[in-house]
């Protein structure tokens, strides 16, 4: 599934990179603390998370991340979207907290691990 996809059916605000949209997204990953995402996501994954600051873009970055969805209506510092812009990672914003955009994005068959139990 595509990035688009995901901003389209979850009503999310793209605060960067919307050129890169058709980005396929072959999991999802919801975390708040770096060092576990950067030790559990995988390339492809859309993460979830409430963090703004711009370490949160190294992180995507370092994973090859599909993009980064901040939840909460939580809106990235300026830093933040200056870095993604940079490093060419999607930042998409949801009014939803946590849990309703990863049961969201379950019912849209991504799913955690890409798969694996």
């Amino acid at each position: 599934m595509k990035l688009r996809e995901i901003v389209e059916s979850l009503g999310l605000e793209v605060k960067c990179c919307g050129d890169r949209l058709d980005r396929e997204v072959t999991g999802a990953y919801a975390s708040d603390l770096l060092s576990d995402v950067m030790a559990k996501s995988k390339a492809g994954d859309v993460w979830i998370t409430l963090q703004t600051h711009m370490n949160i873009i190294a992180v995507a970055a370092l994973n090859d991340l599909a993009g980064i969805i901040l939840v909460n209506g939580r809106e990235p510092e300026e830093a933040t979207l200056k870095k993604a812009e940079d490093e060419g990672i999607v930042i998409m914003v949801s009014k939803e907290p946590t849990f309703e955009v990863a049961g969201k994005l379950y019912e849209m068959g991504l799913r955690g691990g890409h798969g694996a139990g």
